[in-house]
């Protein structure tokens, strides 16, 4: 008998299968989970998903920042960081000589822990960072990185949350065996090196939370909420001060009690064998020694029986957010408040949505769960319409919370919403990631995969007096509450930049762990170039229209979209008729009541707008579709305009506008982002006015709305029953012979660079700062030497960006560089580059990214990794599903009529590096840019910013208004 453990309870919904590698499956099980477990306690999680030949991985850990060490606070999120730094395998030259410096180093760190004195801190320090740059020769960068890409993964990344850490990478399916092999050396061993850059990079990222208005809320939310418990009184990234005063040995310490195979989980869903999998997985893994572990006993919190109250000031917009703590995530309670919180909030027909939202009662409100090992929280934000004040948001959100106290709510809706959720249950398990993310939580939280298959069946038998009974008993003054106002920021953590000397990365170098893991053959993995002319049937419907059609061969949901080929840049009126349909009712039913009836058919409907598109939709439940398009048809052609609905939606439009200005991310993607490529002339600079809007008359927008089907368009079908929908979209969707050909566009052009840097004074830690320029039209000829620009060069934790600004020099927390693929044959490309880092390090940062973007360093094993890694990508890349047709959209706004990957991959398998730089010269270096910047105007160098062209300080209403 291999590697297992053989549970002995049978449990009525578990079969056991007598062979080599026992596992349990679970009735009624959509997803086919087998689960196992191996003789050293690791859990494997396996599922197949043959949509593409790709798998899904998870290595889960159960720890997370709640078992950080109290004096240790961030530990286990750096850990997280430096799992991927490889090992004494991993990543080195000579470990041997690499050790003894990492000694020096971390014994030099406890040293610097416990020195009182700044000065001497720093001399200990200045040690600490020659010692690291002798060991940098040694060390090579991103190896364990580049070895993930050269077998093309993807989206490889990590997170840490109270209980969690978690592990992720998109492997294709040929490559596990690489994988598993690359993964078990991995978690064999920590090994700290490339420690205090890291850690800068840690740091930038605790400055970035700090410019988080939700962060900034959430911390003293919490830490009322649980004001014994690690959940309130550590947060993951950590404090500033444990921060700066790390421990390596204590690291090494958690690792090696937590990172043990009893206490960790594989979850692989995708194109894999069962068998053939969970051999490979103990071949490699089984060999893991375990440990008796314990978790902390962490500390029981005192019931909450009073409010409290705490107040942040930040730049950005007013809101307040309250939450009530609520048993763990294996507790009853967990299903009741899940059940209270669809009823009030789903985004649809919820309470909070109807009454406060659609109503404009508020200018936003929502609620949302969250659920932890010992506790929960039930979460509600809110923020204030013009003149209204945080305090009667709170109130009128509490006014809903009562209406489920008083049972003052409609008993069809505890069904509606267990359909919704069964709805989401559907669409997340047809995808691979999803539902290995739901096995990673049901491991890290200790809970049974039967209970989460069970749990919609558990909602249905809660009645309308028991959801009643307990919201009487669980939602009283006996909440915290956090007030968002608007004003200074304050409590503010500043921090001084530590001297760095910029380490070594070398690129071309190889440890003999890598060179074998090149040598490993695999099977190739054939790409798939679908056809997209056969793939989408074309059918010509009674009415004139044309429709594609794709079948869904996976599950009973359908999508319907009606397309026009116009959208804001053709008609400036209609994103706002479109917004304000969602408002309104028909004479048979009010606003509210359409909302319920979509919902009581587990159907969705929405129209979306583009510059030059616009799409009307329906999706959901197959069996409902009838009525569905009947409710839909009914809508368009029958909405009523309200006189009073339009004030307040203009109400709501203006404060939406006002808050924008108040947030970093709009005024810099945004408001600057678009002055730097437009100029003057932008679609946000050119939107109407308040003054404009108010005159509007509203019927001419529900005219609008009832007008759209007498356009030119066209529909796409993915789903089941092709004739019968056939017949159904006829009779319901009514045209005209002759339909109206579009108005004219109006398309908003690229201006050229000029070398002026835009910049926006906001009260911030960090600087974020962007280079922009346009460069060509769109050439499809070019796309190969895109991908392999962007992989190389400008994206991911390989690319020469990265390593230069972040793993050399600490110079920021994100940076990258891009070349956009535009998405109409008209357009041009865009090239642009991006750095966010604390002020402080601005100009270095800068002269850095200046450099990179003028002198393209050449390392040709890099380079044939970062070919390598587009073309696995390429080959285990499939289109499928309603991807199929909007995949041949894009090419046909890019004016190409056909399936261009089979170009593009043999363009990169004979690209070379020489072909590379030749683009990079054409189309990136010595070119012009506009610059945008935002940050805190009395701590940015502006005379060094001088260098990059003239300074143009611009005011906020300005971006986003003509004056």
């Amino acid at each position: 008998m291999k590697n297992l453990i053989l549970t002995i309870l049978v449990l009525s919904f578990t079969n056991f299968y007598s062979q080599e590698y026992p596992y349990k499956t679970y009735k009624n099980d959509p997803t086919g989970l087998r689960l196992y477990t191996l003789d050293n306690g690791l859990t494997v999680y396996l599922a197949k998903n043959t949509d593409e030949p790709k798998i899904q991985t998870y290595v889960a850990v159960r720890a997370g920042s709640s078992y950080d060490p109290s004096d240790n606070t961030g530990l286990a999120h750096y850990l997280e960081h430096m799992l991927f730094k490889g090992t004494d395998e991993i990543a080195t030259q000579n470990w041997d000589e690499e050790r003894k410096i990492l000694i020096e180093i971390s014994d030099l760190y406890e040293k610097h822990k416990k020195e009182p004195s700044p000065e001497k801190k720093k001399l200990i320090y200045k040690e600490i960072d020659s010692l690291s740059y002798i060991a940098s020769k040694i060390a090579i960068a991103n190896e364990y990185d580049n070895m993930l890409q050269s077998i093309g993964a993807e989206n490889i990344n990590a997170h840490t949350w109270h209980e969690e850490t978690i592990y992720k990478s998109k492997i294709p399916a040929n490559s596990l065996n690489k994988w598993l092999k690359l993964e078990s050396e991995r978690f064999s061993q920590l090994v700290l090196r490339l420690f205090h850059t890291e850690l800068e990079a840690v740091y930038e990222e605790y400055n970035r939370g700090q410019d988080n208005d939700y962060r900034r809320m959430i911390y003293p939310l919490m830490d009322q909420l649980f004001p014994n418990h690690p959940y309130g009184q550590q947060t993951t990234i950590g404090e500033s001060e444990h921060l700066k005063n790390p421990s390596m040995e204590a690291i090494h310490a958690y690792f090696d009690k937590y990172y043990v195979p009893n206490n960790m989980a594989i979850i692989l869903v995708g194109d894999l064998d069962y068998d053939h999998t969970i051999k490979l997985v103990d071949q490699y893994f089984g060999a893991m020694k375990s440990k008796e572990l314990t978790h902390p006993n962490l500390p029981k919190e005192k019931p909450l029986n009073h409010i409290i109250e705490e107040e942040v000031v930040t730049p950005s917009a007013e809101s307040v957010i309250f939450a009530y703590r609520s048993e763990g995530i294996n507790s009853e309670q967990r299903k009741l408040v899940r059940l209270v919180d669809m009823i009030l909030s789903n985004d649809k027909a919820g309470l909070i949505d109807l009454e406060l939202n659609q109503k404009n009662k508020v200018q936003e409100a929502k609620c949302y769960p969250w659920f932890f090992n010992d506790y929960g929280m039930h979460n509600f934000k809110g923020s204030p319409k013009e003149g209204q004040s945080l305090e009667e948001v709170k109130d009128l959100i509490l006014s809903q919370i009562d209406r489920i106290k008083k049972g003052d709510f409609d008993e069809w809706m505890i069904e509606a919403v267990i359909n919704d959720l069964k709805l989401a249950k559907i669409r997340k398990y047809e995808k691979a990631t999803s539902t290995a993310t739901a096995y990673y939580n049901t491991f890290v939280h200790f809970s049974d995969w039967q209970d989460e298959l069970d749990f919609l069946d558990d909602l249905k038998a809660i009645s309308k007096d028991e959801l009643v009974a307990f919201a009487n008993e669980f939602y009283k003054d006996n909440y915290v509450i956090v007030y968002k106002r608007k004003g200074e920021n304050k409590n503010l953590v500043k921090v001084e930049k530590p001297e760095i000397t910029p380490i070594e990365v070398n690129r071309d170098k190889v440890s003999d762990f890598s060179q074998n893991f090149s040598k490993i053959k695999i099977d190739d993995i054939q790409p798939h170039f679908v056809d997209f002319k056969k793939k989408i049937e074309v059918i010509k419907l009674r009415n004139g229209l044309e429709l594609s059609y794709i079948e869904n061969k996976t599950n009973d949901l359908f999508y319907l979209a009606y397309i026009y080929d116009m959208g804001s840049e053709n008609m400036k009126k209609l994103p706002l008729a479109i917004n304000y349909l969602k408002l309104l009712g028909t004479d048979e039913y009010s606003p509210s009541k359409i909302s319920q009836e979509f919902y009581k058919l587990g159907i969705d409907f929405g129209v979306n707008i583009e510059d030059n598109r616009s799409y009307v939709y329906l999706s959901g439940l197959r069996e409902n579709f009838e009525e569905g398009i009947v409710l839909l048809e009914h809508l368009m052609q029958n909405v009523k305009s309200d006189t009073k609905i339009y004030q307040d939606f203009i109400d709501s439009e203006m404060k939406n506008r006002k808050d924008a200005k108040t947030k970093k991310e709009d005024i810099f993607w945004e408001g600057l982002f678009k002055m730097a490529l437009y100029g003057e002339d932008s679609s946000l600079r050119n939107r109407y006015s308040e003054k404009e809007l108010r005159a509007i008359n509203p019927t001419e927008l529900t005219s609008i709305v009832k007008g759209l089907k007498d356009f030119k368009h066209y529909a796409f079908y993915y789903g089941k029953d092709k004739k019968s929908i056939k017949k159904l979209i006829e009779k319901s969707h009514k045209v005209k012979k002759s339909l109206k050909e579009y108005p004219e566009r109006k398309k908003y052009s690229l201006v050229e660079a000029d070398n002026i840097v835009y910049f926006t004074d906001y009260d911030m830690v960090q600087s974020e700062l962007a280079f922009l320029a346009k460069d060509v039209k769109f050439n499809k000829e070019n796309i190969a030497l895109i991908e392999l620009f962007r992989s190389y060069f400008g994206s991911g934790l390989s690319s020469i960006v990265f390593q230069e600004l972040r793993e050399s020099k600490s110079l920021a927390y994100s940076a990258f560089s891009w070349y956009t693929i535009p998405k109409e044959k008209e357009d041009e490309h865009i090239v642009y580059a991006y750095i966010g880092t604390q002020n402080n390090k601005l100009s270095q940062a800068v002269d850095a990214m200046l450099n990179l973007m003028n002198n393209l360093p050449e390392a040709e094993k890099q380079f044939q990794s970062a070919k390598t890694a587009v073309l696995k990508k390429m080959e285990a890349k499939r289109i499928t599903k309603d991807k199929i047709y909007w995949a041949y959209k894009v090419l046909q706004d890019q004016g190409i009529d056909y399936n261009n990957r089979e170009e593009i991959y043999n363009q990169v398998k004979k690209t070379s590096f020489q072909d590379l730089r030749s683009f990079f010269n054409k189309h990136i270096k010595g070119k012009q840019f506009n610059y945008i910047l935002i940050g805190n105007k009395e701590n940015i160098d502006f005379e060094s910013l001088k260098k990059l062209g003239r300074v143009k300080e611009i005011d906020v209403d300005y971006l986003f208004d003509k004056q």
